[in-house]
C-alpha cells in the first residue's frame, strides 16, 4: 500500500542519514574547496579537522534538515520508482531495460521537489565550518605578517535552517529554495536511471524463486553496489551543484553564474579531475545508504507496524 511504501521510505532514510552524516559533510566541504584554498587533503583529514575545531556534533551540522526532509524525500523516491514501474508492466510482461529505466527517471524527476530546497539548506550549514576555518587562518596568517588586516579575530557566525529560509523567501521568494534545480535534475535524474534497474537486476539474482523475495542481504548488497557506482558515475554533476547551491564563498573563490559557466570555470581553473572531487565520500554515503534503504523497503516493516495497529487496538 502506498502508506506502507511510504512508511518504508521515511524509515530507511532516518536511519541511512544518521549513519552517514558526516561522510555527507566532509563530501561537501571537499567539493566546495578551490585550487589554492584547500583547507582538507582527504576525508580522514577533514574529519579530523572538524572535530578539534567545531566538536564532535559539528560532523553533523545540517542534519536536522537532512533528517526532517529526508523522510518525504526517500519516500517519494522509492514509492514514484514503484509506481511508474507497475503502470509499466501492465501488460503483464517483464519491465524492459529501457521501461526501468524510464522509471527511474520518473522517481529521479519527482524527488527534487523535496531535494531541491533540503540540499539548498543543508549545504550552508555543512560549508558554513569550512569558510569560517578558512577566514581564522587568514587571519592568523596575517598576524604573522604583522598585516593590520589581522587587528581583530575573526570569529564565526551561526546560522539556521530557519534564518537561512526566512532570508531566502524574504529576498527571492520560493525561488531562493529551488537555486540550482536544474543541476539537482542533471544529477537526480541520471543517478536513478543507472540506479533503479542496476539495483533491480543484482537483486534478481539472488532470488530461488521470482514470486520470493530475495534474502535481505541481497537486497542490501544490491543496494550498495547500485548506489554507489551510480554515486561516482554522477559525481561531476553533484560538484556543480554543491557549487550553484553555495551562497557564501571563501577568500577568492569563483562565483557562478549557472551549470555552463560552472562547468567551464573548474574546467579552465581546477582541471579536470575536479568533477570528481568527494566521489569516494559519495560512494561511501549512498552505499550504505541505498543498502539500509532497500533492506528496510523490501522487509516491509511499515507493513508489520500497520498490521499491528487493529490489534493493539482491539
Amino acid at each position: 500500500s502506498l502508506p506502507a511504501k511510504l512508511i518504508n521510505g521515511g524509515i530507511a532514510g532516518l536511519i541511512g542519514v544518521t549513519c552517514v552524516f558526516p561522510i555527507d559533510l566532509a563530501k561537501t566541504r571537499l567539493q566546495n574547496q578551490q585550487n589554492g584554498q584547500r583547507m582538507y587533503a582527504s576525508l580522514s583529514d577533514c574529519l579530523i579537522k572538524t572535530i578539534r575545531s567545531e566538536g564532535y556534533f559539528g560532523m553533523y551540522r545540517g542534519a536536522a534538515v537532512n533528517l526532517t526532509l529526508v523522510t518525504p524525500e526517500k519516500a517519494i523516491k522509492l514509492a514514484a520508482n514503484d509506481f511508474f514501474r507497475h503502470h509499466l508492466s501492465k501488460d503483464g510482461k517483464k519491465l524492459t531495460l529501457l521501461r526501468e529505466m524510464l522509471a527511474g527517471c520518473g522517481a529521479g524527476t519527482c524527488q527534487v521537489i523535496v531535494t531541491t530546497p533540503m540540499e539548498m539548506l543543508k549545504i550552508q550549514l555543512q560549508d558554513a565550518g569550512r569558510i569560517a576555518a578558512q577566514k581564522k587562518l587568514m587571519a592568523a596568517q596575517a598576524q604573522l605578517s604583522s598585516s593590520p588586516a589581522a587587528a581583530e579575530p575573526v570569529a564565526e557566525t551561526r546560522t539556521t535552517a530557519t534564518q537561512i529560509t526566512r532570508e531566502l523567501l524574504r529576498s527571492k521568494g520560493i525561488a531562493g529554495l529551488y537555486k540550482g534545480l536544474g543541476a539537482t535534475l542533471l544529477r537526480d535524474v541520471p543517478f536513478s536511471i543507472v540506479y533503479f534497474p542496476l539495483f533491480a537486476n543484482l537483486n534478481k539474482l539472488g532470488q530461488k524463486d521470482p514470486n520470493v523475495k530475495a534474502p535481505f542481504y541481497v537486497s542490501f548488497l544490491s543496494g550498495c553496489v547500485a548506489g554507489s557506482t551510480a554515486a561516482v558515475a554522477v559525481n561531476p554533476c553533484d560538484v556543480i551543484k554543491t557549487r550553484l547551491q553555495s551562497l557564501q564563498r571563501g577568500v577568492n573563490e569563483d562565483t557562478y553564474s549557472g551549470i555552463l559557466d560552472c562547468t567551464k570555470k573548474i574546467w579552465q581553473r581546477e582541471g579536470p579531475t575536479a568533477f570528481f572531487k568527494g566521489a569516494y565520500c559519495r560512494a561511501l554515503v549512498i552505499a550504505p545508504l541505498f543498502g539500509i534503504a532497500q533492506v528496510v523497503y523490501f522487509i516491509g516493516i511499515a507493513e508489520f507496524l500497520l498490521d499491528m495497529l487493529p490489534k493493539h487496538r482491539a
